[in-house]
C-alpha cells in the first residue's frame, strides 16, 4: 500500500508546495505503516526526482516524454491512473493549484473514489485517512472521513511547514510514456508565461494587496502597491472587487473565487475585508491593514490596522522599508 503523491512542475522545476505535502505524506505513512511515492510527469524530471527523495519519498515513478512538456489533463490522468495501480495506493494527493485540482478530482471520478477538494489538513483517525476543508467562506471547518479504496485530495498551498532537505538518493522508476499524439484531445496552440520577476500569489511568504481604497486613482493606486510589493519581495494581490473595475488583472485575485493564500505576511491596502476575500487570505500569520475607514472589517481579523488613506501611508511604508532593508 502507498501514499502516491503528485509533484507538479513548471518548466522543470518543481513546485515547492508539493515538498510540504510530501512532508505530511510521509507522516501519515508512517501512522499508516504504509509507504509513501512521488510521482512526476514532464519532459525534464531528473532534478524533481532526485529531490523527491531528499524530501522524504520512498519511491519516485516518472512518465518522461517530450508531449509531457506541458499540463494536458488527458496523458496525465492516464500516467497517474497508472501509477495508482502499480503502487497499489490507498491515497493519491495533489496540490490544489488548477492543475492539481483537475487531476485529483479526475482520477477520484475514474477510480470511483471520495475526493476531499482544496483540502487545509490531513490526519490519521482510526487507522483511516481524514481530510479538512474550510467551505461557506471559512465560517464552517468540514470534516471529510473516506470510505471508498482510494482516498484522493488536493490540499491547498502552505497547509503545512516546509521541510529541510536530506541528501537521500535513489533510483526512479519508469512509467510507460509512449503516447500517441494524434490520440490526446487537448492541443496547446498557445502559451504565455508569466512576466520575469514575478512571485506566485500561492508560493508568496509576503503578499500585498490593493483594494477598492485606490478608486481615486487606480493607476496611481497600484503603483504605489506594486512598489511597496517590491520593496518587501512580496507577490502582488487584488481584491474582488478592484478585479471586477479593471484596475488589475485577474490572476492577482485573492479570494474565494480567486486564489487562496496563507503568506507569513499579508498587507491590505484599501480592502474593506469582505467575506470573500477573507476566505482567501485569513489563515495568513501576520494581517496589515491600511484602511481610512475605522470600522472597516478587515480591522478585526489584522494583528496591526493603520487608519489613514492608503496614497499616504503606503508610500511612507515603501520608504521606511527601503531604508531598512537595504
Amino acid at each position: 500500500m502507498t501514499i502516491l503523491v503528485w509533484i507538479e512542475q513548471n518548466d522543470g522545476q518543481a513546485v515547492s508546495n508539493c515538498w510540504e505535502l510530501l512532508a505530511k505524506a510521509r507522516a501519515l505513512g508512517q501512522e499508516l505503516d504504509t509507504e509513501v511515492a512521488a510521482l512526476l510527469i514532464g519532459s525534464d524530471v531528473e532534478e524533481a526526482a532526485q529531490q523527491a527523495f531528499a524530501y522524504g519519498a520512498g519511491r519516485v515513478l516518472a512518465a518522461t516524454d517530450s508531449s509531457l512538456a506541458r499540463f494536458r489533463l488527458q496523458p496525465f490522468v492516464e500516467i497517474a491512473e497508472q501509477a495508482v495501480e502499480r503502487t497499489g495506493a490507498v491515497a493519491f494527493l495533489a496540490n490544489a493549484s488548477i492543475r492539481g485540482g483537475v487531476l485529483a478530482a479526475t482520477v477520484a471520478c475514474r477510480q470511483n473514489a471520495g475526493i476531499a477538494a482544496s483540502a487545509t489538513d490531513l490526519w490519521v483517525e482510526d487507522g483511516k485517512l481524514v481530510a479538512a476543508r474550510v467551505i461557506y467562506s471559512g465560517n464552517i471547518r468540514a470534516r471529510i472521513q473516506f470510505e471508498s479504496h482510494l482516498a484522493v485530495a488536493s490540499v491547498r498551498p502552505r497547509s503545512f511547514p516546509m521541510p529541510e532537505a536530506s541528501e537521500r538518493t535513489g533510483t526512479v522508476e519508469t512509467l510507460d510514456a509512449t503516447l500517441n499524439e494524434d490520440d490526446i484531445r487537448q492541443k496547446i496552440t498557445d502559451f504565455r508565461a508569466a512576466e520575469a520577476g514575478e512571485i506566485s500569489l500561492t508560493d508568496a511568504h509576503i503578499i500585498v494587496s490593493g483594494g477598492r481604497g485606490v478608486a481615486a486613482d487606480p493607476q496611481k493606486g497600484f503603483e504605489l502597491v506594486g512598489e511597496l510589493a517590491q520593496t518587501l519581495g512580496a507577490a502582488l494581490g487584488a481584491s474582488r472587487a478592484a478585479v471586477d473595475a479593471g484596475y488589475i488583472p485577474y490572476k492577482h485575485q485573492v479570494g474565494q473565487t480567486g486564489k487562496t493564500v496563507k503568506p507569513d505576511l499579508y498587507v491590505a491596502c484599501g480592502i474593506s475585508g469582505a467575506i470573500q476575500h477573507l476566505a482567501g487570505m485569513g489563515n495568513s500569520k501576520i494581517i496589515v491593514a491600511v484602511n481610512k475607514d475605522p470600522n472597516a472589517p478587515i480591522f478585526e481579523r489584522a494583528k496591526y490596522g493603520i487608519v489613514d488613506d492608503l496614497f499616504t501611508t503606503v508610500p511612507a511604508l515603501t520608504a521606511e522599508f527601503s531604508k531598512r532593508l537595504k
